[in-house]
């Protein structure tokens, strides 16, 4: 028998608890503040053989907690530094933070190309 992607989603309800950057101890990691650390892991990493419409039930539902998570922006980026293969982390999929990647890339390479042709019509 199947069961439900996730038995306890009621965790996206957790009401939003965000700390201004400035308030945040800076001496401690990103993460000892992020909401997912009071969550169980299977919500934001996928089983094995996890149907699609649980997979994506499971995502948004990750996703709902990072919306409220005070460190969002610094877990995505960790994430997207790492990079992290699996999970949603920073509201983001694994395929979601692979668009992001191969974006920023792109943008990396204009910008050189850019670069090296204004460095080449300033020398000419």
């Amino acid at each position: 028998m199947l069961q439900p992607p996730h038995s306890s989603l009621q965790v996206a309800a957790v009401p939003a608890q965000r700390v201004p950057v400035r308030d945040r101890d800076q001496d401690a990691p990103w993460h000892t503040e992020a909401v997912c650390r009071r969550d169980e892991a299977g919500l934001f990493f996928a089983p094995s053989k996890e149907p699609t419409a649980a997979r994506l039930s499971r995502e948004e539902a990750a996703k709902r907690v990072c919306g409220g998570c005070p460190v969002m922006v610094e877990c995505r980026e960790h994430a997207l530094l790492q990079p992290e293969p699996y999970g949603v982390w920073g509201g983001l999929t694994a395929a979601e933070r692979r668009v992001v990647l191969a974006r920023r890339r792109r943008r990396d390479l204009e910008l050189k190309k850019a670069r090296t042709a204004n460095h080449i019509a300033a020398a000419g």
